[in-house]
């Protein structure tokens, strides 16, 4: 989203920047390097996205530095920021490509859709049982924990007899005819 957001802000600069009798382009190479970006993070590459917005940063300050607009220098602190983001979050971006590949999944906007709709159905004054914030987030966290298979460690000291998903309890021996 934010190289669409950049992208977006490209369209604003100026096509080429002087500098003394010199006339250099700026928009077009800075819409290929973003574009490259993106075709990298996309497909896990992280090196190179980290080197292409590295020579983006120092052209843009380049540009910032040699001309009066402001839009340059805009773009820059939007780059900035965004270097630095993908440099904290480096080990956690997927290789989409492969995983598209694969037949994975890519995206989990449809699961945040439905949850969104659900909660937002039970948390409006008009439903017959309506949920607090608080009881909404006590069941979301609840319901997190089931599905990352978390919620017996929670419980097991609570309730040491708790029993696990498989267990069972013993049959019973007596049984009534018939059965």
């Amino acid at each position: 989203m934010r190289l669409t957001v950049m992208l977006q802000a490209v369209k604003g600069l100026e096509e080429s920047i002087r500098e003394g009798e010199e006339e250099y382009p700026l928009r077009q190479p800075v819409v290929e390097t973003l574009e490259r970006i993106t075709w990298y993070l996309w497909h896990g590459n992280v090196f190179q996205a980290m080197k292409n917005i590295e020579d983006l940063e120092q052209d843009l300050d380049a540009a910032a530095f040699e001309g009066a607009e402001e839009r340059p220098r805009r773009l820059l602190k939007a780059v900035e920021e965004f270097h630095s983001y993908v440099d904290h979050n480096r080990d956690f971006i997927p290789n989409y490509g492969e995983r598209f590949r694969q037949g994975e999944a890519i995206s989990t906007a449809f699961v945040e859709s439905t949850a969104n709709q659900v909660i937002s159905k039970r948390m409006v004054k008009r439903q017959q049982m309506q949920w607090s914030q608080r009881g909404a987030h006590l069941l979301l966290q609840c319901r997190t924990g089931v599905l990352n298979e978390e919620l017996e460690e929670i419980f097991r000291p609570w309730y040491p007899q708790f029993a696990t998903q498989g267990a069972r309890p013993p049959p019973c021996k007596a049984r009534a005819p018939g059965f």
